[in-house]
């Protein structure tokens, strides 16, 4: 197996486009043709995790937090992340990076706590746009099923709990080819009209090339007529966040104590308390400022996030209850996910969640 391998199938769950801009995800260091003897799952790379690596012989790292985020003008071992680089490179241990891109998938770490917390009828908080694509294309009448299969085979046609999702009408192609043309119907430099069909579907937006790829493979034509859209449609599976319904209704005092004990918290600060029941909870993991207002919006009783700065307390505005908890707690739970992942799909191989707790922020009680 080799580090592509691995590569590939994270990019199917969590696909790089899907990251945000200021990220940086994928194959940070190493070679995607290296061949993977053990892999380590870590939430940061510190020396220490490296270490870990090299005495469980693992030499494919994969972190969820970027351990280059800027571009490095030299590599002299003066910083933290140099040292990383460094290290990992004497000792052939490639570094991949899988992190907003999969914070952005349903099957992320936000849908992980939603089931420790037993959070159901769960939706996207904030839906990321320009995830879909829609393909118009014009296929002769005896020709349209082998086109369009091949599109849905591709990833072409799924609707939410859909699949093979496509619309059809017929009409009429003309066309007329010069000297150097071999048209598939009719001769050239005569004037054709073939019956046709235009099969418009959609697709995410990380397939496009393999959209296109079984477009031209399976259309008769030498030149084919098709047309690629941006389009505004949501996917509802995509985005950042998530709100949902806890099982049972719970006082401000019950709730807390329920979270702080289900994720193992440390300690949780919070804002003041409403007096209302938590039941309807919002939830970011990691830092998610950002997604107070909107929680307030979506009538929440709770909202769960990391790294609240002082006046964010204040926007609860006695509607919603705020709660912030430990980044690094939070987001944890990305290492078993990502084991279960790559134990079902690769179960040839040992994946190890690496045993180091690399939160930089501790207690003192």
């Amino acid at each position: 197996m080799l580090v592509r391998d691995i590569a590939n199938k994270l990019e199917n769950l969590a696909p790089i486009e899907y990251a945000e801009s200021y990220d940086n995800v994928g194959l940070i260091i190493g070679y995607l043709h290296q061949k993977v003897k053990k892999i380590l799952i870590t939430l940061d790379i510190t020396e220490e995790v490296i270490d870990e690596s090299i005495n469980k012989k693992c030499n494919l790292i994969i972190s969820f937090h970027p351990i280059i985020f800027k571009p490095i003008k030299n590599i002299t071992g003066k910083t933290f992340s140099e040292r990383i680089i460094i290290y990992a490179l004497k000792n052939d241990i490639s570094i991949y990076v899988i992190h907003t891109n999969l914070d952005f998938v349903w099957e992320g770490n936000i849908s992980y706590v939603s089931k420790l917390l037993q959070i159901t009828r769960n939706k996207v908080l904030f839906p990321k746009k320009g995830t879909i694509k829609k393909l118009n294309t014009y296929v002769p009448n005896n020709y349209v099923e082998k086109v369009r299969n091949s599109l849905f085979e591709a990833g072409a046609g799924n609707i939410s709990n859909y699949s093979h999702c496509s619309y059809n009408f017929d009409g009429f192609g003309t066309y007329m080819g010069n000297k150097k043309t071999k048209p598939f119907f009719g001769q050239k430099e005569v004037f054709h009209i073939e019956k046709e069909a235009c099969i418009s579907v959609i697709f995410p937006s990380f397939k496009l090339n393999k959209i296109k790829e079984a477009l031209f493979k399976s259309h008769p034509y030498e030149e084919i007529a098709y047309e690629i859209y941006n389009i505004e449609n949501i996917n509802p599976y995509i985005g950042i966040g998530t709100v949902g319904y806890l099982k049972e209704k719970m006082n401000e005092h019950e709730f807390l104590f329920f979270i702080k004990k289900k994720m193992n918290f440390p300690c949780i600060r919070h804002s003041h308390f409403t007096g209302k029941k938590i039941y309807k909870i919002a939830m970011i993991t990691g830092s998610g400022s950002f997604g107070i207002e909107a929680s307030i919006k979506e009538k929440a009783d709770a909202f769960i996030s990391s790294d609240l700065k002082y006046h964010d307390f204040f926007k609860y505005e006695k509607k919603m209850l705020i709660v912030d908890v430990d980044h690094y707690e939070s987001e944890k739970f990305t290492k078993k996910l990502l084991k279960y992942f790559l134990d079902k799909n690769f179960p040839s191989i040992s994946v190890y969640e690496s045993e180091v707790n690399t939160n930089p922020i501790k207690y003192f009680f």
